[in-house]
């Protein structure tokens, strides 16, 4: 038994993890209990958000669970780009050119690891692709692309060396008009981040967190190492998985465009935007990335799709050298696979038939 993520590209495979050891060995909770497995869903930042956890006994489970779809719903109302007065889109309209704006913790956290990652990328990741990413909707959905004079019109209000970001005043300055962040490719990671601490502030310590193809994972399964992944293939997103990753601790988020993609003109288009194009992405990759946290596996997804598989996993591996990756990139007939030296570690070859 395994579960897809919404962008199916992600499975957690769970056929191994029995919710009570048959020996009677598993690991006792404070109060003596064997632990029990519990699983969650709720839709939270317009995504699937599954939550497993091993717990003593229901209400337990289900207070931690609760509390951290809480959080999500806290940090959507904070983040989100798409409501009008989340305190993200109050910044990007109230902001003056030039004056640094105190924001909350989570706003600036977030703000400041997507321009972090947006200096260590060269931009291929950057969360001030606000103004382009309207009219790449529009051309998603109208099926027609956005004129050369409105795309360069867009790019005048884009570039994250235009965002400030000072940590001791926690304050954010925009140094041009116009600027309208979009932390679409790193707020779902540092949501999943901050529920997990949440369940683990409830003592619950065995846990995993899918919100939708972002995994964030605590520590294992009783009797096990470790919590088991599956990554679908490139072309088949809805088959079995084709590699599958022994994880705990740490994160993984997976970035590509078998699923969400769209032909205008008779060219294939990524859901993913380049920011240098101001277009979606023309080649078919599929990237996996495993960090020590969310909010990195989510945003260097993005930041490698975008460069490309040779590129991209060489400015991972500098930036962060205790990240792991491994791209798929298919250009024609050619397809092309580059992992970085301790990816294979992860890696674990499972019987096919445990997926059925």
């Amino acid at each position: 038994m395994w579960y897809r993520t919404s962008m199916a590209v992600l499975g957690v495979v769970l056929a191994l993890m029995a919710t009570r050891q048959a020996d009677g060995n598993e690991p006792l909770s404070t109060e003596g209990e064997p632990l029990q497995r519990f699983e969650f869903l709720q839709i939270r930042m317009a995504i699937p958000v599954r939550i497993t956890v091993y717990a003593a006994d229901e209400p337990t489970a289900n207070q931690a669970s609760q509390a951290a779809y809480a959080r999500f719903r806290q940090l959507d109302r904070i983040l989100s780009h798409y409501d009008p007065d989340s305190e993200l889109s109050q910044l990007c309209k109230q902001a003056v050119v030039g004056q640094p704006t105190k924001v909350s913790r989570e706003l600036f956290t977030v703000i400041a690891a997507a321009e972090c990652v947006s200096q260590q990328s060269e931009g291929a990741f950057d969360a001030t692709v606000g103004p382009l990413m309207d009219l790449w909707r529009k051309s998603r959905k109208a099926g027609i692309l956005a004129k050369d004079i409105e795309l360069a019109e867009a790019r005048q209000k884009v570039g994250y060396q235009y965002v400030s970001v000072d940590p001791a005043a926690q304050t954010v300055t925009f140094l041009r008009e116009g600027i309208r962040l979009d932390l679409g490719g790193i707020a779902k990671g540092y949501a999943a981040d901050e529920a997990l601490r949440v369940l683990r502030d409830h003592g619950i310590k065995r846990a995993l967190i899918d919100a939708g193809g972002d995994i964030v994972a605590g520590a294992p399964p009783p009797e096990k190492e470790s919590w088991l992944i599956g990554i679908a293939p490139l072309d088949t997103p809805d088959a079995a998985p084709s590699r599958f990753l022994q994880l705990s601790n740490c994160a993984v988020a997976t970035s590509g465009d078998s699923v969400q993609f769209v032909e205008i003109d008779g060219v294939r288009y990524s859901h993913i935007l380049d920011p240098r194009t101001g277009l979606g992405l023309t080649s078919h990759s599929s990237v996996t990335v495993i960090a020590q946290d969310g909010i990195t596996a989510d945003a260097w997804a993005s930041a490698v799709s975008v460069l490309g598989a040779e590129k991209g996993v060489s400015a991972l591996t500098q930036s962060v050298p205790s990240a792991e990756a491994f791209v798929v990139a298919q250009t024609g007939s050619q397809t092309e696979r580059v992992d970085t030296p301790g990816f294979s570690r992860y890696e674990v070859v499972i019987d096919q038939k445990l997926t059925d």
